[in-house]
């Protein structure tokens, strides 16, 4: 709904430790205003400051209009130019800070350096969709540090996906493309900036969150396997 396309061609990289490197380009397609971010790769040997990203944000003409700096893991500042030199030799106002890394949790070393989000991501949460993430049995397993009875339930888990593949595609096979399957909370749309085919989230989601209508939700967590065991240890 903000009318920004955003373009992230990076990905991890380094031969001993994981680094972005390259340029990130942000379009405002409404105003035609870009922003344009360039990740410094780093090397063992250089003075240069490690994980260090620079950049600037410009008019739909191409004047630059603010300066970007800062490290990607740590802290970046945002400076209005005042006037502009040869190449990104700009002068600007004081820089502001714009983003701060959130204090590193207590003993986090015990916890893989993990965050606060990362950490919040698998807690559990009442009435989501049965086929929610945090309702994977092997993953809450795991979680409680019951290691063995977790790598059973994942075996099992992947088998029956193993199983409900199998059974999707012979039915595709003899019903044809009708029989394909279907994501329950996006579309596919062409996106009518650039043309392109993109999936869109529906809302629905939210509406069957409210009235706990889960119906169209497939078993996909091997629940009914789970009563009939829990039935049987009683």
């Amino acid at each position: 709904s903000s009318g920004i396309n955003a373009e992230w061609p990076l990905r991890p990289g380094g031969k001993l430790w994981v680094d972005q490197s390259g340029e990130i380009i942000v379009k405002e397609h409404t105003t035609g205003a870009t922003a344009r971010v360039k990740f410094h790769p780093y090397s063992y040997f250089s003075r240069e400051t490690p994980r260090r990203v620079t950049g600037g944000v410009f008019s739909p003409e191409g004047s630059p209009r603010y300066s970007l700096k800062g490290t990607w893991d740590s802290a970046m500042s945002c400076g209005e130019v005042t006037g502009a030199a040869e190449g990104d030799n700009w002068e600007t106002a004081d820089y502001q800070t714009m983003w701060v890394k959130n204090p590193t949790l207590e003993e986090s070393e015990k916890i893989y350096h993990f965050t606060t989000l990362a950490c919040s991501l698998n807690e559990p949460e009442e009435g989501v969709a049965p086929t929610d993430s945090r309702n994977r049995p092997d993953q809450r397993l795991m979680e409680n540090q019951n290691y063995p009875d977790a790598n059973v339930m994942k075996v099992r888990l992947e088998e029956g996906q193993r199983t409900r593949r199998r059974v999707r595609e012979s039915k595709i096979a003899a019903e044809g493309p009708s029989a394909k399957y279907e994501p329950r909370w996006f579309t596919k749309k062409l996106d009518e900036i650039t043309g392109e085919e993109i999936w869109r989230f529906t809302d629905e989601y939210w509406e069957c969150k409210e009235t706990q209508a889960w119906e169209r939700c497939p078993t996909i967590y091997l629940q009914e396997e789970e009563e009939e065991k829990e039935e049987g240890e009683t």
